[in-house]
């Protein structure tokens, strides 16, 4: 096969509708239904395919898994996989020799359901569906002030790779928080692009375009307004409580950066 060769997206079509037939047939399976993009009509150029299957209370988990592992590699070319399990549900994640991912999500039937809105029913029964869980502000808040506490520690050891991983972190916490106040998807970043453009450009600006140490230490100081501002809108006594602390580790992060130069 052409090393340059990927999927289209008629094939990955056709790929999804042998899985829906072969579902069908499947004694095994009582409902099924599509997940992500096109459960909501939103597929393009580069979407996989996400297929949800619900098991009959009498199937066998394990010989269902197994024969449908067995599936996707002898019928579909897989190169391997990965499982990813939310509780009871295990999504077995596969990748094709074309590049394509296909999850395919094994559920009980009483978990079988929708959450939130990404979730189109192809057959069966669903039962009755439950939102999307939302982020937690104060996690988010907590999480990224400690992501900056480490930013700060690691520049004084000169760790400067793992400093970077640190500000990354605090970055995307308080993306989160813009995201749950826009009412956009933060999970995996889906809706960090669909942000107003003003925080897009501010969380931009955030990025290092390096990790020497001055630019690490101005990319914390920008992360660090940007964060402080999403604190606010989220907890506005939290916010006014946090400001002087949070701008003294930026502070000590600067104070450290010049004795690095001594």
């Amino acid at each position: 096969m052409d090393g340059t060769f990927i999927f289209t997206p008629e094939e990955r079509e056709c790929v999804r509708g042998e899985l829906v037939a072969a579902a069908e047939v499947d004694p095994r399976i009582i409902a099924a239904a599509h997940l992500g993009s096109a459960a909501v009509g939103r597929l393009d150029r580069w979407s996989d395919i996400d297929i949800a299957l619900c098991l009959s209370s009498e199937a066998d988990f394990n010989q269902v898994l197994a024969d449908w592992t067995n599936r996707l590699y002898c019928e579909h070319a897989a190169v391997t996989n990965y499982d990813i399990r939310r509780g009871n549900i295990l999504y077995r994640v596969f990748l094709l020799e074309n590049t394509l991912q296909i999850d395919v999500s094994f559920w009980r039937p009483d978990e079988f359901r929708a959450i939130g809105d990404k979730f189109s029913l192809i057959f069966g029964v669903a039962r009755e569906s439950l939102p999307a869980p939302l982020s937690d502000s104060s996690e988010l808040i907590g999480m990224a002030w400690l992501y900056g506490l480490h930013v700060r520690s690691c520049i004084e050891r000169r760790r400067f790779l793992q400093a970077e991983y640190m500000l990354s972190g605090m970055r995307d916490n308080a993306l989160a928080l813009a995201c749950k106040r826009h009412g956009v998807a933060a999970v995996q970043g889906r809706g960090f692009d669909d942000l107003p453009e003003e925080i897009r450009n501010s969380a931009a600006a955030c990025l290092p375009c390096s990790i020497e140490p001055a630019e690490l230490i101005r990319a914390f100081r920008v992360t660090m307004a940007f964060l402080l501002n999403e604190i606010r809108f989220a907890d506005a006594d939290l916010g006014h409580r946090l400001a002087g602390v949070l701008e003294k580790i930026v502070g000590s992060a600067a104070d450290a950066d010049s004795r690095l130069h001594l």
